[in-house]
């Protein structure tokens, strides 16, 4: 893949125009601060009641929209579908970084989804990670009685979900805020 970053005459650096960018591997020294202390914001995922987390999340989402006045089983389902989604995405993917301040920034340029398990794929935590979106959505598709227009919603919402689970994506990022850290 081509580099994303150009020079210009002024020898600075400047974004290019790519919505893609693909994040380069860690510096020894990276690789070294990453193996000293264990990365206690990923380290929760294999916890013992780290997976009913899920569960009750979703549970407190659907009876929260099932009390509103006015919102149909279908538009409830959805609704909670499109919000476990949404807050599971910005967790797991869009925040990069270690909240904390123990680490020197090894962990600068992952988000919790690089960070789980060393990267490793398909560790139980990442199956059951990316089993949650989708029986999400099989449920959701089922209680909405397979109507086309909450079947799309509730598909691209589990799309925006899963692609970034996928080992083909691993390191890529996309969209506007995607370039280095020093661009951003």
């Amino acid at each position: 893949m081509p580099n994303t970053l150009t020079v210009s005459k002024n020898g600075r650096r400047r974004r290019s125009s790519s919505l893609m960018y693909t994040e380069p591997p860690e510096s020894l020294e990276q690789l070294s601060d990453q193996a000293s202390l264990p990365n206690l914001n990923a380290e929760w995922v294999n916890a013992k009641g780290a997976w009913i987390i899920h569960l009750v999340l979703i549970c407190s989402l659907k009876i929260f929209f099932d009390i509103i006045p006015g919102v149909s089983q279908e538009t409830s389902w959805t609704l909670t579908n499109i919000s476990y989604m949404f807050g599971s995405y910005i967790m797991f993917h869009w925040v990069r970084g270690v909240p904390f301040d123990f680490n020197a920034g090894a962990y600068d340029n992952l988000n919790m989804w690089e960070q789980i398990d060393d990267g490793d794929q398909y560790t139980p935590a990442k199956k059951f990670l990316l089993s949650v979106p989708v029986i999400l959505f099989l449920i959701s598709t089922h209680y909405t009685h397979y109507d086309f227009t909450y079947f799309m919603i509730n598909f691209l919402a589990t799309l925006a979900v899963v692609l970034p689970k996928l080992p083909w994506s691993h390191r890529l990022r996309f969209g506007l805020f995607s370039g280095p850290p020093e661009d951003r």
